[in-house]
C-alpha cells in the first residue's frame, strides 16, 4: 500500500507586542510579575479583534528565575489575568537568558507538528521583585540558614557543578570572555555607547512604538512607563570610561558595558496558515528554525557564535544572506568576541540596528522573546528577507533562531 507524504505545516508570527523594559526598582517594580506577563497577552487579543480566543491552543511563556510571584506556572497565571477563556492552557518554560526564545520556537514546534494551530508565546521577567529566599536547615536543630538573592545568578550550588565547571558569577565570565578574546575595555565601551546612541536614535524616531504597549495603573489613565526606561541618550564614552571595574583587579566589566536588571514581558502571536486565515490574522514573518548549543560554563557568553553556526549549516544559508541581526547585549566583551567570532566587523550596522541590552535592558525570561519581536519589525521596516535572533544563556548555552518576512 502506498503510504501518503504529510505535508509539514508552516509557523507564522502574526503579531507581537511587548511592556516598554523597566529600570531595577523602576517604574514597573510595583507589578507582579504574572500580571506584567498578562500585559502583552490581553494587547494581543485586542489588537486581534476577529480572532476566536476559545480556539486558542496553547501559551508557552519564559521564566528564568520563578521564585517568588513568577511561580506557579506563571503562564498559566497570566492567562487568567489576561481575561482568557479558563479552558486555554499555559507552560513556563526555562532556559535562563534564553527562555522567550525558547517559548517561541517550541510553540513554532507545535504548529509545525500539527499538534496545534493558534499559539500565544513570549516570556516575562520581574527581577525587581526577585524575593530572597532560604534553605531549609540540612540537620535536625540545625542553627545555620543560608540566603539567597534570586535577582540573578547561582544559588544552592551542586558542589559538583562547582568543583568541575566553577560558579563564576554572570559579570566575571564576562570579564574570562575578555581576557580570553583579548576584547580592551576601549572597544567595550565604545560598544555600549553605540548602543545607547542607537537606541536613543529609535526611540527618538518612534521605531518602537508599534511593538509597545505601555502599562497602565488600573483607574489612571496615564501609563506607569511609556517607553525604555534604562536608555541613557546623554551618556558619553568619556562617562563610561570613568566607570569602576568592580568584578576583577584589573578588569574589564562595568555597568556600563553590562545589560541592566530589568522588569519587562513580551508576546508574540503564532498560528498556521490556515488558522492565520480562519482568525483574521496577517502573517509577518515565518519561523524557519531554531537551535541551541552547549558551550564552556565560564565562557558562556560565546554561545550565540556556535548556536548561528549551527542553525544556518542546518537551514542552508550563509550568514550574508541575512539582513537582520538581533545579538542580546549581555555584556559588550561577549557580543564583540560573538561578533569577531562571526568575522563582523564591531559596529555592523545590520547587528542591534535600534540599540541591544545594554541600553534597553535585560529582563531575563522576556528578552528572547523582544528580539524576535523586534527583528520582525526590522525585517518589514528594512525590506530584509531573514533576520537571525541569537543569545547567551547562563550556564555555558547558546541559542538562536531564523525568521523569514512574509
Amino acid at each position: 500500500m502506498r503510504r501518503s507524504v504529510a505535508i509539514m505545516p508552516e509557523a507564522f508570527l502574526c503579531d507581537a507586542v511587548r511592556t516598554p523594559i523597566g529600570r531595577y526598582g523602576g517604574a514597573l517594580s510595583t507589578v507582579r510579575a504574572d500580571d506584567l506577563a498578562a500585559i502583552p497577552i490581553k494587547a494581543l487579543t485586542e489588537r486581534s479583534t476577529r480572532a476566536d480566543w476559545e480556539q486558542l491552543d496553547d501559551v508557552f511563556l519564559g521564566c528564568a528565575n520563578q521564585a517568588g510571584e513568577d511561580n506557579r506556572n506563571l503562564a498559566r497565571m497570566a492567562v487568567l489575568l489576561a481575561g482568557l477563556p479558563e479552558r486555554i492552557p499555559g507552560a513556563t518554560v526555562n532556559r535562563l537568558c534564553g527562555s522567550g526564545m525558547e517559548a517561541v520556537g517550541q510553540a513554532a514546534r507545535a504548529i509545525k507538528c500539527g499538534e496545534a494551530e493558534l499559539l500565544i508565546a513570549g516570556g516575562a521577567e520581574s527581577m525587581s521583585r526577585a524575593p530572597f529566599v532560604i534553605g531549609k536547615a540540612e540537620t535536625a536543630f540545625s542553627r545555620n540558614q543560608r540566603f539567597h538573592d534570586t535577582t540573578l545568578g547561582w544559588r544552592f550550588v551542586n558542589p559538583l557543578i562547582e568543583r568541575e565547571y566553577g560558579i563564576d558569577s554572570m559579570p566575571q565570565t564576562a570579564e574570562n570572555v575578555a581576557a580570553e578574546y583579548r576584547i580592551t575595555r576601549e572597544d567595550q565601551d565604545a560598544f555600549a555607547y553605540r548602543s545607547h546612541l542607537r537606541a536613543a536614535n529609535a526611540q527618538a524616531e518612534h521605531r518602537f512604538d508599534e511593538e509597545i504597549v505601555p502599562p497602565r495603573e488600573p483607574g489612571k489613565n496615564a501609563p506607569l512607563l511609556a517607553h525604555d526606561e534604562q536608555v541613557r541618550a546623554a551618556t558619553t564614552p568619556q562617562a563610561l570610561a570613568k566607570l569602576p571595574t568592580p568584578f576583577r583587579d584589573g578588569g574589564t566589566i562595568t555597568a556600563g558595558n553590562s545589560s541592566g536588571i530589568n522588569d519587562g514581558a513580551c508576546a508574540v502571536l503564532l498560528a498556521s496558515e490556515g488558522a492565520a486565515g480562519k482568525h483574521g490574522l496577517t502573517p509577518k514573518a515565518r519561523i524557519v528554525a531554531m537551535t541551541s548549543i552547549g558551550v564552556a560554563p565560564r565562557i558562556m557568553g560565546i554561545g550565540p557564535a556556535p548556536a548561528t553556526e549551527k542553525l544556518i549549516a542546518r537551514v542552508g544559508i550563509t550568514l550574508d544572506e541575512i539582513g537582520v541581526i538581533e545579538l542580546n547585549e549581555a555584556f559588550a566583551s561577549q557580543s564583540l568576541a560573538v561578533l569577531r567570532l562571526l568575522g563582523l566587523p564591531d559596529n555592523a550596522p545590520r547587528v542591534n540596528a535600534d540599540g541591544g541590552a545594554i541600553a534597553l535592558g535585560h529582563p531575563l525570561g522576556m528578552s528572547g522573546a523582544r528580539l524576535v519581536a523586534h527583528a520582525t519589525y526590522r525585517l518589514h521596516r528594512e525590506k530584509q528577507r531573514y533576520a537571525l535572533c541569537t543569545m547567551c544563556i547562563g550556564v555555558g548555552q547558546g541559542i538562536a533562531l531564523l525568521l523569514e518576512r512574509v
